[in-house]
């Protein structure tokens, strides 16, 4: 079984199964102020490694990325194990996760039949790439989706994604000044904890939404 991370809210909306990005561990400084956010606006959050970043834990090094065929393998094998756990409590099961975490839920989120997909920082596009992008999937999506991106995401500025196809289930939110951790600059006047609990607040929305059967805008 995969090692879990919980933050356990004391009234629960939703629970978000969340992968983290290709170059940061799942109690990251990033992760654990994105966890806290989530649970502070009744989120449970439920995080896991994949395995290269588990390896790195335990003195395996700078691994890098497993191939994608083994990331979609750990999706899979974390949300049989959670929700053989909460399908009872009968909250809404979302899945995401920050960057690559959140791109690889996206390629199974239909497959997975989860309630909702939550992205923060999805990489659109290499930084400095936008011609290969990373976008096909979207049109077709029927999964419930959220994706929160900052304005200065090198990884997709809104200009550089202004022409995907979306299907009808996808719902992008921009963090003004944010970038891929949705850290700001200071002449800004905004701070990147204040863009991670709007981040949370527009979650903790989409999941009442979601309970509510009403369409996630």
């Amino acid at each position: 079984m995969t090692a879990l991370l919980e933050n356990r809210p004391e009234r629960g909306n939703a629970i978000l199964i969340l992968a983290h990005g290709a170059g940061a561990p799942m109690d990251s400084d990033y992760m654990n102020a994105l966890a806290d956010a989530l649970q502070g606006n009744g989120i449970h959050v439920i995080r896991f490694e994949f395995p290269y970043m588990a390896e790195r834990r335990n003195g395996g090094g700078k691994k890098p990325p497993n191939p994608q065929k083994r990331l979609l393998d750990c999706w899979r094998e974390v949300f049989r194990q959670v929700s053989d756990d909460v399908r009872p409590a009968g909250l809404p099961l979302l899945i995401g996760g920050k960057s690559m975490g959140g791109r690889m839920a996206s390629l199974v989120a239909d497959e997975l039949g989860a309630d909702g997909l939550c992205c923060f920082g999805f990489p659109f596009h290499p930084p400095g790439k936008p011609e290969k992008m990373r976008t096909g999937h979207f049109a077709a999506l029927l999964t419930p989706t959220l994706i929160l991106q900052g304005t200065r995401d090198p990884f997709g500025k809104p200009d550089a994604i202004r022409d995907t196809d979306w299907s009808g289930a996808v719902s992008l939110r921009w963090l003004e000044e944010g970038d891929h951790d949705f850290k700001t600059r200071k002449s800004s006047g905004r701070t990147q904890g204040e863009l991670i609990d709007a981040a949370a607040r527009q979650v903790a929305e989409f999941a009442t939404r979601l309970r509510q059967g009403s369409s996630p805008e």
